[in-house]
């Protein structure tokens, strides 16, 4: 056997582990890395699917609040609209969402409802008159509403709240 030969045969037995090592170690990265992909990709989902049910439950929530304005555009003075009382103090302040649940009686306000497509609830307060509410005439007055709606949806609570002011 000649000299060369003879020198690469025993460098190839030197190095007859080291390819499988180096191989070895690359797969342990190749399966880190998808694994890594793999767990990034599912909370994506999952964050995807809460802003989902966030944006339906903040849909609910603005229909609710919308019903509850229409139930008072749609009252006149004389009629349920009248036997609400007046907040005051305590009284006034926004309603306890977190509890929420329908209440059978026939308040308008005070009380909540449930709106038509039974997806949200709403709760309407009478706050008082004003003659300096914003987008009306200087001096007229009118009567203020504050109405809160709130949906959940999934693990989502959306409240929403606006007043309404009614000639």
């Amino acid at each position: 056997m000649s000299r060369r030969r003879q020198a690469f045969t025993s460098a190839a037995r030197n190095q007859r582990g080291v390819a499988l090592f180096v191989s070895l170690i690359f797969l342990l990265l190749l399966t880190i890395m998808g694994v890594s992909g793999m767990k990034s990709a599912a909370l994506q989902e999952k964050m995807a699917g809460n802003t989902r049910y966030k944006t339906i439950s903040f849909q609910h929530a603005e229909a609710g609040l919308r019903e509850g304005e229409n139930v008072i555009a749609a009252s006149n003075a004389s009629g349920g609209l009248a036997s609400c009382a007046v907040c005051n103090g305590n009284g006034c302040r926004t309603p306890d969402f977190k509890e929420a649940s329908e209440d059978k009686g026939n308040n308008v306000c005070d009380s909540w409802r449930r709106s038509t497509d039974g997806n949200s609830l709403f709760y309407i307060q009478k706050l008082g008159s004003s003659s300096a509410a914003i987008n009306m005439n200087p001096g007229e007055s009118v009567t203020l509403y504050r109405v809160t709606s709130v949906a959940t949806i999934s693990n989502t609570t959306t409240a929403l709240e606006s007043i309404y002011a009614q000639k």
